[in-house]
């Protein structure tokens, strides 16, 4: 029985027997009392109160009336049987005597009925009071001793985990095809410069990569770190990670190594400063160490597991900062729009980020390898969480072009120039044909004994983001990416290596995503489609995406994920990507990967 029902019966009790006594008849008061107490009885039997709440009400009625019933007789004065005796009449909805007075009628609530109001408010009041409790404990850090050194409340700790199931499936066309140059291969350029030439690699048979037998492989990824406050406005950052040391762009671990360990390295080490003004306004950010990607932009440029070695400065100014809806904006976490990077902005700026990044250190040699980046843009809060993001940006590599090595005298002196890490589509150069002395001997006869980079690479690049947040369900988000090679010089190719190689320099791709822009939750979800090209020269292709086209350039096709939450920090990605070669050999791939992903 709830609280209104007895509340109501209570009140009928006190109403029925209060009109009883008002009408002084004796016979009147037999007949409601008589009525009462069937209702009551009628209410036990439908079970709607038990036995001993009906014979609550009965009780507390009737004490109810014997107490007016002795008041009356006690205190009734002529003047007042007077008034009383007088005929009475209702002026909306209220009784009024002659004399204009109002009569009054508090009816009575027993006992129990107020216990139970009172223990239901208290429950209710409890609930409110413990949730506001245990928010003001978590941002106060309740429970944390004072004797604690002050170091452990500035640590915080981050863990990711990722089991992914890869599935390739090649097109029945593919083909291998010998030669040097844009129309053969596709090559294993890593395997060939370490195995000391092609002759040699197609002797251990790594001359080629896979493009010919379908597989599936169970990978998995590991990351734990934490970020530590040194300061007002400096942290520290290091994160460790599951590594191929040799892989810049992948912190995956394939399982099956007969049991051997994994790699751990270490994936971040950095410091960072925010320079923030008493409004809490952040003008500046300046990054030193191996960090996070600072730059708006996509995966047709950096794979999302890309990390830069370097220094980084972000300049912001900014506008709107007293508008409540900018205030309270947060940045998402791109849990469900994997592959976009929208930098270290916040809303509303305009923005200027530069960089200088160390890509190799050669011993002796006064050139090193470098990559130079700025990047001017705007991050606009356009309405409620609507946000437009536009970034042009250019990326500028310094001697990472291969140089030809002269047999005579001068045999070795630019092996430097031979990267440390390629994945395929880039246009490549044998920087010795051969070679022999100091203990080597390469007298390649399909071509070459150590290749590198034909194209220089300076990238001019423009991202376009705008995140629609005017649907109750879901936002809609519409990306598009466009990228220029500028460094791509034909007649230098064909002057030092006599290949004439077309310029093929530009990459481009249109994104929409519909859904939540993070996955925290069950049922949180997200799906996306995408269409991307990339020529084989547009951008270099250690650094763009590991797994379109299993990594590289020279690539076009779709891309369809959807991510769904299983749990709190808890979700399913599922994508699949149909992509082709776009020049050279037939090259068809099919990829799908599935990953459950955990985090906290």
């Amino acid at each position: 029985m709830n609280i209104a029902t007895k509340t109501l019966l209570a009140l009928l009790a006190s109403a029925l027997v209060s009109n009883a006594l008002a009408e002084q008849s004796e016979e009147i008061l037999k007949v409601k009392k008589s009525t009462f107490v069937n209702l009551v009885d009628l209410l036990v039997q439908r079970g709607v109160i038990n036995k001993q709440e009906g014979s609550g009400l009965v009780t507390a009625a009737e004490q109810e009336a014997a107490t007016e019933e002795h008041a009356t007789h006690h205190s009734k004065s002529p003047h007042a049987a007077e008034t009383e005796l007088q005929p009475a009449e209702v002026i909306n909805g209220t009784t009024v005597g002659k004399s204009g007075s109002q009569s009054k009628h508090v009816s009575y609530v027993p006992e129990f009925v107020k216990k139970e109001i009172r223990d239901e408010v208290r429950a209710e009041l409890k609930a409110e009071v413990i949730k506001d409790v245990k928010q003001d404990a978590k941002k106060e850090g309740w429970g944390i001793p004072a004797a604690l050194p002050e170091w452990v409340a500035n640590i915080t700790p981050t863990f990711d985990l990722r089991l992914r199931f890869a599935d390739e499936l090649y097109g029945n066309d593919n083909q291998q095809v010998y030669g040097v140059g844009p129309n053969s291969g596709p090559y294993d350029w890593l395997a060939i410069n370490n195995d000391g030439g092609m002759q040699n690699a197609q002797n251990k048979n790594q001359l080629f990569l896979n493009n010919q037998q379908d597989r599936l492989r169970i990978r998995e990824r590991l990351r734990f770190g934490f970020d530590a406050k040194i300061a007002d406005g400096l942290k520290a950052g290091v994160r460790l990670a599951t590594s191929n040391i040799y892989n810049p762009v992948s912190n995956d671990q394939t399982l099956g190594n007969t049991g051997a360990s994994w790699q751990v390295a270490i994936d971040r080490a950095y410091l960072q400063y925010d320079f923030v003004d008493s409004k809490g306004t952040d003008w500046f950010t300046l990054l030193g160490g191996r960090t996070i990607n600072p730059f708006v932009s996509t995966d047709i440029v950096f794979d999302p597991d890309l990390s830069f070695e370097g220094v980084t400065g972000s300049f912001r100014y900014h506008f709107n900062q007293d508008d409540p809806k900018v205030q309270h904006y947060r940045t998402p976490r791109s849990t469900g729009r994997n592959g976009i990077n929208q930098g270290l902005q916040t809303p509303d700026s305009v923005f200027l980020t530069m960089g200088v990044y160390p890509i190799q250190s050669v011993n002796f040699s006064a050139v090193n390898k470098w990559l130079y980046a700025g990047q001017f843009g705007a991050d606009w809060l356009v309405f409620d969480e609507t946000r437009f993001n536009i970034a042009s940006s250019y990326y500028e590599y310094q001697n990472i072009t291969a140089r030809y090595n002269t047999v005579n005298g001068n045999g070795y002196a630019n092996n430097w120039t031979a990267p440390q890490f390629v994945q395929k589509g880039n246009s490549m150069v044998a920087i010795t044909d051969q070679y022999s002395g100091q203990g080597q001997v390469c007298q390649d006869t399909l071509g070459g004994c150590l290749f590198g980079l034909a194209s220089g690479f300076k990238i001019f690049n423009t991202t376009a983001m705008f995140d629609y947040a005017g649907f109750d369900f879901a936002h809609v988000m519409f990306t598009a990416d466009y990228a220029k090679n500028l460094g791509f010089n034909q007649q230098q190719i064909l002057s030092e290596f006599h290949q004439d190689i077309t310029p093929r320099t530009n990459a481009y791709q249109t994104r929409v995503d519909v859904g939540m822009a993070e996955i925290r939750r069950f049922a949180d979800w997200s799906v996306s489609l995408a269409y991307r090209y990339v020529q084989r020269d547009a951008v270099l292709d250690a650094f763009t995406d590991s797994i379109f086209h299993q990594g590289g350039t020279n690539a076009k096709g779709w891309v369809l994920g959807t991510q769904y939450g299983l749990a709190k920090n808890t979700w399913l990605n599922l994508r699949w990507l149909s992509t082709d070669a776009i020049d050279g050999p037939n090259y068809s791939v099919d990829t799908v990967n599935l990953d459950l992903n955990a985090r906290f």
